[in-house]
């Protein structure tokens, strides 16, 4: 920066940051040879000239900000109590009057356009001047290659440039502006990866209300998986203000928030969510989040490749594109945000090595990580910046529990407040849940409050520390007796239960009562803080809270009690997937043997009515639907442990998580042969092949269907002896032995209507369909396909009526027929509708070229550019580079 700083009177204390708008403006082309010194000396006077008339047209005098001469240009601090609506209706477009005043009047060696940036922020002053990222930021805006582009390709005097912030605060809101005139740029100047918006004051763009609705990046999928921000956020100001200072000195910075001695309910991830969302604007490529569980009763801390599952289903990559193994997985995540702006939040970590897969491997990612322990390999080896995290000083603490009671209840009782605060020793977690006691009981004096704390006798013993400042069981304790004792039972019995979060009316099974008491159970626990509802009928506990209420659970209650809970629990999982999986198999035949479960009758829950609320529960459930098979398997309840495994495999399939459906039927292999009934063996090895199939290990598959067929045919089980005729005929398709595919799936076709199973003769109809179709028959493969539709249809089967409407329309097209285009286009109608999305981008590939068979290339060209997007969006990129190049070729490229 040139020149001397012309400053305003400052009332902020030196080294403060105060939020201010941050006006930019330069001079295009200030340094051309045309324009000697005289010349430039004029055009800077010219400037302020211009400079400070738009600006008292908008209602601020220069000589109140501090301004700071850029050479060519002028940055302006507008004093804070200052609109920032002026700035951005009225500034650039008295910039235009008055440029347009001193062009013509001066000569043309001083007549100049501008570019103009607008931004605000936090922005500090000291003894040099003043700093901020935000004053960089509105300086690496004025100097982006699309303003300058802007005013490049623009007949008129200015350019403006407005952050994605004023933007959307002000520009979005004006009853001035058209925000449709508007127009999105990628701003990409050295450290600032953003989006802004560009105008045209004096030669406005047409129009456009689309643009408004554009991603806001340059292309992919942006994610926001952030929990919501604490509130109220009380103190750690310095404890962020080291984060800040790691971010801006080093650009990006992992960062570890720890507490000391690792004790939980300190308040780590108030504070690494209260910074997150505050800096949430400086990472515009999207914000990661994910509790590792590394402190959880549940068991085990979360596996790195679950966590990156869950990071890369955030950034939009499809399930069946996720390798199977860590390294694959944390190098696709690593590729996905490389060159981007994302902040990754990792909190509850458990071990350096669970964290390391989950570091970004590119500087303009930062990651905040929260845990116990003290990683300091962390620190040596990524140059993590190491904030410890103590409990909040006097002041805050009383901050914090003033926000939650009323000021006169606070200043009534001053001697039992200080004693609460002193008892409490500063844990934001048990300050919180004092004053939920106190405001669910606004009767009770604080005194009364305070003398049951007095009491020692009545303390528990600390959890994780002897230090009784660390020590939330003191204010759990007390929380716990201020419930009635059928509350109290309803959280011991939270604290066994499997999964890391539970639905109203799985806690109902596991608690043995009505639905609406139990609900209101969850919420006299969380009115309590114990107990949070993270989205509505979705409940779980603090990882310390759930230890403790599982400790409680083991002193008060018998096994036999603990026992029978987890069985209603792994009970009510089991009958709700097994109604939910109907959805996604309306074919399911419960009658093959005694092993499978039949839904129930009369459901507890309301079930899922179409395939995607069916899809949709499986997603909600899916790690509590895990955990009750774990508690199945490790309570030798083997057939909940086979039947959770055959409900969980369908949405394991549609999730792309094949090597995990492999390990569970192994699991289940093991463990079949003490299951009653001579063919639980044999299909659980026709289970595992099909497993296999799905997870491409063919060979291996097909052993174990043989093994399946040969069971089946020497029991006479003409059911499962058609099925594993289907499964063997559909590995051995996908091996390439299309004469043995003839002859399993002729088998089972033969079978099943020998047996009345339309389901088995509809999917035998699929393999056959297809071995006509690759040897030329266009007319048999036609009918197969036809009779499968309706068998299909009959039988309300929705994703093997899209499947067979597509391969029928497929076969039309390549048989020169007229009709393909209709086809696919009802194939397409049924994968929209019930959410097969996987499907649905294939569909739109066959129907594009269903209308370049029929000459229509606009059609074709319309639907290969949406099947390209979906193959994107799934990050399918051998489909997307196969479509883009038929793309290509229909345009003659």
């Amino acid at each position: 920066m040139t020149g001397h700083p012309r400053q305003a009177p400052v009332t902020a204390a030196s080294g403060s940051a105060v939020h201010r708008t941050i006006v930019v403006v330069d001079v295009e082309g200030f340094g051309d040879r045309q324009r000697t010194l005289p010349h430039q000396l004029g055009t800077r006077a010219g400037l302020y000239r211009v400079v400070e008339r738009a600006l008292r047209a908008a209602g601020v005098r220069l000589r109140d900000c501090h301004h700071e001469d850029r050479g060519d240009g002028l940055v302006v601090l507008v004093p804070p109590e200052v609109p920032k609506t002026p700035l951005v209706e009225v500034l650039p477009w008295a910039l235009v009057a008055a440029l347009r005043e001193h062009n013509a009047a001066g000569p043309p060696e001083q007549r100049f356009r501008l570019r103009l940036a607008v931004h605000a922020g936090e922005v500090a002053f000291d003894h040099h001047g003043v700093t901020s990222t935000s004053l960089t930021t509105a300086f690496r805006l004025v100097d982006a290659a699309p303003l300058k582009q802007a005013l490049a390709d623009s007949p008129g005097t200015l350019a403006l440039l407005v952050s994605r912030w004023v933007f959307d605060e002000v520009v979005r809101h004006s009853a001035v502006l058209d925000p449709a005139t508007f127009r999105p740029v990628a701003v990409r100047v050295k450290e600032v990866r953003d989006t802004a918006w560009v105008a045209l004051p004096d030669h406005p763009y047409p129009r456009t209300p689309a643009v408004l609705d554009r991603p806001t990046t340059d292309a992919g999928t942006i994610p926001r998986q952030l929990p919501a921000a604490p509130a109220p956020f009380i103190g750690r100001r310095d404890e962020a203000d080291r984060i800040d200072r790691a971010l801006d000195t080093g650009g990006a910075a992992t960062v570890l928030i720890s507490a000391i001695g690792g004790a939980g309910g300190i308040g780590k991830t108030w504070l690494a969510l209260h910074w997150a969302h505050r800096h949430a604007e400086r990472f515009p490529d999207g914000q990661l989040f994910v509790d590792l569980c590394g402190f959880s009763p549940t068991g085990e801390p979360m596996p790195s490749t679950e966590a990156l599952r869950g990071f890369l289903d955030g950034l939009g990559v499809d399930p069946g594109r996720v390798p199977a193994d860590l390294h694959s997985q944390a190098a696709l995540y690593r590729s996905l945000v490389a060159g981007k702006r994302v902040l990754v939040v990792l909190d509850n970590a458990a071990t350096v090595e669970q964290v390391a897969p989950l570091l970004p491997g590119d500087a303009g990612c930062a990651v905040v990580v929260t845990s116990r322990r003290r990683f300091d390999s962390l620190v040596t080896a990524h140059d993590a910046q190491y904030v410890d995290l103590g409990v909040l000083g006097g002041t805050e603490a009383h901050r914090l529990l003033s926000t939650r009671l009323t000021t006169t209840r606070i200043d009534s009782e001053p001697e039992a407040v200080d004693h609460l605060l002193d008892v409490c020793g500063g844990f934001p977690l048990a300050l919180a849940i004092i004053a939920a006691r106190a405001r669910t009981r606004p009767d009770l004096p604080l005194a009364a409050l305070s003398a049951e704390l007095r009491d020692e006798a009545t303390r528990l013993d600390a959890l994780d520390s002897e230090d009784p400042a660390a020590s939330l069981p003191t204010v759990l304790s007390w929380s716990l007796r201020g419930l009635p004792p059928p509350q109290r039972e309803v959280f011991a019995l939270l604290g066994i239960a499997p999964g890391p979060d539970i639905g109203v009316d799985a806690a109902a099974s596991l608690v043995d009562r009505p639905a609406a008491d139990t609900q209101q159970a969850l919420r006299r626990l969380a009115q309590a803080s114990l107990l949070i509802e993270d989205t509505p009928g979705r409940w779980r506990m603090h990882d310390l809270i759930r230890r403790y209420a599982a400790q409680r659970a083991a002193h008060e209650l018998t096994e036999a009690e603990r026992g029978a809970a987890l069985r209603r629990t792994v009970d009510f999982y089991l009958r709700e997937g097994a109604t939910a999986v109907l959805q996604l198999h309306p074919l399911a035949h419960y009658a093959v043997m005694p092993i499978f479960v039949r839904p129930s009758a009369a459901p507890a829950a309301p079930s899922p009515a179409t395939t995607r609320q069916a899809v949709d529960w499986f997603r909600s459930e899916y790690r509590n639907l895990a955990a009750a098979g774990q508690v199945a398997l490790e309570r030798g309840w083997h057939k909940h442990v086979w039947q959770l495994a055959w409900s969980m495999q369908g949405i394991r399939i549609l999730l792309g998580r094949f090597a995990e459906n492999v390990a569970v039927w192994r699991t289940v292999l093991t463990i079949a042969d003490r299951l009653p009934g001579t063919g639980v063996t044999p299909w659980t090895h026709g289970c595992l092949g099909a497993a296999l199939t799905w997870n491409g290990e063919n060979a291996e598959a097909e052993h174990h269907l043989t093994l399946a067929l040969e069971a089946a045919i020497r029991l006479g089980d003409v059911q499962n002896e058609a099925h594993a005729h289907f499964l063997l005929a559909w590995t051995l398709e996908q091996a390439g032995d299309d004469e043995r595919v003839w002859e399993h799936a002729t088998r089972c076709r033969q079978l099943s209507r020998e047996a009345g199973l339309a389901q088995g003769e509809a999917y035998a109809l699929h393999c056959l369909g297809r071995c006509h179709l690759r040897a030329g028959d266009h007319d048999e493969a036609s009918a197969c396909f036809a009779l499968a539709v309706e068998l299909h249809r009959a039988q309300d089967d929705r994703f093997g009526e899209a499947e067979m409407l597509d391969s029928l329309g497929r076969c039309t097209r390549l048989a020169g027929r007229p009709g393909a285009v209709e086809h696919h286009r009802r194939a397409l109608e049924l994968h929209r509708a019930h959410g097969f999305t996987r499907s649905e981008a294939d569909c739109l590939d066959h129907l594009g070229h269903a209308h370049l068979a029929d000459g229509d290339h606009d059609q074709a060209r319309q639907v290969w550019r949406e099947a390209l997007d979906r193959y994107r969006e799934q990050r399918r990129d051998d489909d997307a580079d196969r479509v883009r190049q038929q793309l290509q070729e229909l345009d003659g490229g």
